[in-house]
């Protein structure tokens, strides 16, 4: 059954990373809990798209929004999708995030959240990795808990995922504006029409 509330470990100053592959990703698989939870400090790490002229700016005013501050690197997003080094995605996310502990770090899931993208699940691999090795201290780690059927339907967040989180009709109202007043997708864009109104996480470590 899903809530509207998170644990009681996110609460004022908790230090929480979202790690994403791109820019919006952080916007439409966690953004209603950044929204709903300002006292917290946001950093948002995305692996790709630093030197993009369009998405870049985007991100940062997205991040006014969500009350975060964020680090962007330029990875290979090419359609092509050519699997990146491993190492060097380890790498990247070891130079972009702040060298402390957080309270909780947020990523991919292991398989994405569609059908499918080589960078989320890169990233997914890399963050858990550094985790393990104590490279990427945290206390609890959760992954976006979304589906989409192997395409046949929209994302959507996964029913028997640790922790669902039903979002207030304002916050939602925030969070769709975001993707498509800051970051320009059209109402029909395949981004608008998912924009989740329930978030969905796996918890790697601790009960939610």
């Amino acid at each position: 059954m899903a809530d509207s509330k998170a644990p009681g470990y996110i609460r004022e100053k908790s230090k929480c990373a979202v790690i994403v592959a791109h820019p919006d990703d952080e916007t439409l698989w966690a953004g209603g809990l950044m929204l709903m939870h300002p006292e917290v400090e946001w950093t948002v790490v995305t692996m790709c798209r630093k030197s993009d002229s369009d998405r870049a700016p985007k991100f940062f005013k997205a991040l006014e929004k969500l009350n975060a501050m964020g680090f962007m690197a330029d990875l290979d997003d090419g359609p092509e999708q050519r699997p990146l080094n491993h190492a060097e995605v380890r790498r990247t996310i070891e130079v972009l995030l702040p060298p402390e502990r957080f309270d909780l770090l947020i990523t991919h899931g292991s398989s994405g959240e569609y059908t499918r993208h080589l960078r989320h699940e890169e990233t997914a691999k890399a963050v858990l990795a550094l985790w393990k090795d104590g490279r990427l201290p945290a206390e609890h780690v959760w992954a976006f808990a979304y589906e989409d059927g192997d395409r046949r339907y929209l994302p959507r967040a996964i029913e028997r995922a640790d922790l669902l989180i039903e979002l207030p009709d304002e916050i939602w109202r925030e969070k769709y504006s975001i993707i498509t007043n800051i970051y320009g997708f059209s109402r029909n864009s395949w981004e608008a029409r998912t924009t989740p109104r329930q978030e969905a996480f796996w918890c790697l470590k601790a009960a939610c």
